[in-house]
């Protein structure tokens, strides 16, 4: 979807490692978030006779079209980290997103003691990963009646926009205890918000990236959810050659989690 962002870059990272290690030739697209761009890329792979696709959607609905270019030219597809809404697809490989956004959810709950106004920093719009973490993050919170989430809005997993969205939300707030942030870019672009607004805020992000996993270990970020991005890279990669030799391969392939604390 993007390489502007660290999390993508150790996911190819993962992906270029596998593919040297098992003689494959790996060819790396970069849509930067823009869901036409990705599919002119997929488009243009497909012309160059592509054996298989892993693709990392900018937006699972918005990739079914490229999908589906595919199964008609019978290239098979992989996806990674984000779903696709439909066509057809060998296999998913990615973390539960559902499951780390009710991990987020339960740890803020154990900080705040079960108490307190929260907001929440949203990823991209059509993104199976913001849906996901956003449902299992409100569905942790949601048999606690004194936890009230304040504020609620898309800063599209970038650090820039999620310190203007965090600046807005915190002169519209005046009491806010704490932040979940669908990726870490945001989270960090809150916290730098936070600290000129010299306020007192629980942070929790997701994907501990290294600026994330620095921040905790500085005692600025409560905790991220950590992804494993390298492990998706190599894990999709090996899976499309397990399809390319005919071997069976699960549809869903899962990728660990773990909360990153001090």
């Amino acid at each position: 979807s993007t390489l502007n962002n660290p999390f993508f870059v150790d996911l190819k990272e993962g992906a270029e490692e596998a593919a040297a290690e098992l003689g494959l030739t790996l060819i790396a697209t970069d849509a930067q978030n823009d869901a036409n761009r990705q599919l002119s890329s997929v488009e243009d792979l497909i012309s160059r006779g592509v054996d298989i696709l892993i693709i990392n959607p900018v937006d699972s609905s918005a990739i079914v079209p490229a999908i589906r270019t595919a199964n008609n030219a019978g290239i098979p597809v992989i996806t990674v980290d984000r779903g696709a809404d439909g066509g057809t697809v060998v296999s998913h490989v990615a973390s539960d997103n559902v499951a780390g956004g009710r991990m987020a959810g339960e740890y803020l709950i154990e900080l705040l003691g079960g108490k307190g106004k929260v907001v929440e920093l949203e990823g991209i719009p059509g993104t199976s990963a913001a849906r996901d973490r956003g449902e299992g993050f409100n569905a942790a919170i949601a048999d606690y009646k004194d936890i009230q989430v304040v504020a609620k809005q898309e800063a599209g997993f970038d650090r820039a926009r999620g310190l203007s969205v965090m600046e807005n939300i915190l002169q519209a707030q005046p009491e806010i205890d704490a932040v979940f942030a669908h990726n870490d870019e945001m989270a960090l672009g809150a916290l730098t918000a936070i600290r000129v607004s010299g306020r007192n805020i629980l942070v929790v992000g997701f994907d501990a990236t290294h600026d994330a996993a620095k921040a905790v270990e500085e005692g600025r970020m409560a905790a991220p959810v950590a992804q494993k991005p390298r492990d998706m890279g190599r894990l999709s990669v090996e899976a499309a050659l397990k399809h390319l030799q005919g071997e069976s391969v699960d549809e869903y392939v899962p990728v660990d989690l773990a909360l990153v604390t001090k």
